[in-house]
């Protein structure tokens, strides 16, 4: 496993830090973003898609699960948030496999409540708070 560090000093940079990250991961379709609450996994998707030319309001899909996303090119991009699902059932439910099949990218939330359903080749993510409120991207694939 390959394992990449990018570090973010501030949110004025995180529109760069996110190209930098597309570069790196752009094989990748399937991202997977651990985090503890409040580290920014829902800021750092929106900056990625904002790079992805989505020009709609990027929020987390707390309650809905995935929120769908169109480029200015056309592409889709979902965007899942699985942090108050209750079992990997739930996720099958939604079709998740079809999603990660798609081709689409699919940014991913909460990764850690569907460790089963990952598919072989998505990239994690990790996003790790600095005391000084920089923050350090691990991309692992």
């Amino acid at each position: 496993m390959q394992t990449q560090e990018f570090h973010c000093p501030s949110l004025s940079e995180l529109s760069e830090t996110a190209r930098q990250v597309l570069a790196y991961g752009k094989e990748r379709t399937v991202w997977l973003f651990e985090g503890e609450m409040g580290a920014g996994k829902t800021t750092f998707i929106k900056a990625l898609c904002g790079v992805l030319g989505v020009s709609q309001t990027v929020q987390s899909p707390t309650f809905a699960l995935v929120n769908e996303y169109v480029t200015q090119a056309g592409e889709t991009v979902y965007h899942f948030d699985f942090y108050r699902i209750k079992s990997e059932i739930e996720a099958l439910d939604l079709g998740v496999e079809e999603y990660f099949d798609s081709g689409a990218y699919c940014f991913v939330e909460w990764p850690s409540l569907i460790p089963n359903l990952w598919p072989p080749d998505a990239l994690l993510v990790s996003i790790i708070p600095n005391p000084d409120d920089s923050r350090t991207i691990r991309v692992q694939s």
